[in-house]
């Protein structure tokens, strides 16, 4: 079945989770990934700003972390008033899937929302598979 309300993206890195989830939860540094708020800036109070490298719009970001379980929500807007739940990110250490010690799996999930038309839903769920392989290589050369 193909999910019509919630798209997800994931991808084998050669790390430690614990190093992919630093990367995950750190806002400026996800700014080096997520092409819808690219360029980050923090702004204080856990809040970050970007720019779409879609159509140039700022975009602010609140993560919201759990380290315990290596997941970040992430809430999105255009201003602080209307920002909301979009986007969840969760890494799971290699062990736990088979895998060794020095690898974990990283997904992206989004949720589509109930006023999003067919082609701005194709768009971000494209974007999170494309995202996966610059979070992979990110991970991978250890971005300072």
């Amino acid at each position: 079945m193909i999910d019509p309300h919630c798209h997800t993206s994931s991808i084998k890195v050669n790390r430690p989770a614990e190093s992919v989830f630093a990367l995950m939860s750190d806002g400026v540094k996800q700014g080096h990934w997520a092409w819808g708020s690219a360029g980050r800036e923090d702004l204080g109070n856990g809040i970050f700003a970007g720019t779409s490298v879609f159509n140039g719009a700022r975009t602010l970001v609140r993560l919201n972390v759990d380290p315990e379980m290596m997941v970040v929500n992430y809430d999105v807007g255009g201003s602080e008033e209307t920002m909301r739940f979009r986007n969840m990110s969760r890494v799971l250490p290699g062990p736990v899937l088979g895998y060794g010690p020095d690898e974990c799996v990283v997904s992206l999930l989004t949720w589509r929302l109930a006023d999003q038309d067919d082609a701005a839903w194709a768009q971000i769920s494209t974007v999170h598979e494309a995202e996966m392989y610059l979070i992979k290589g990110l991970a991978e050369r250890d971005l300072p």
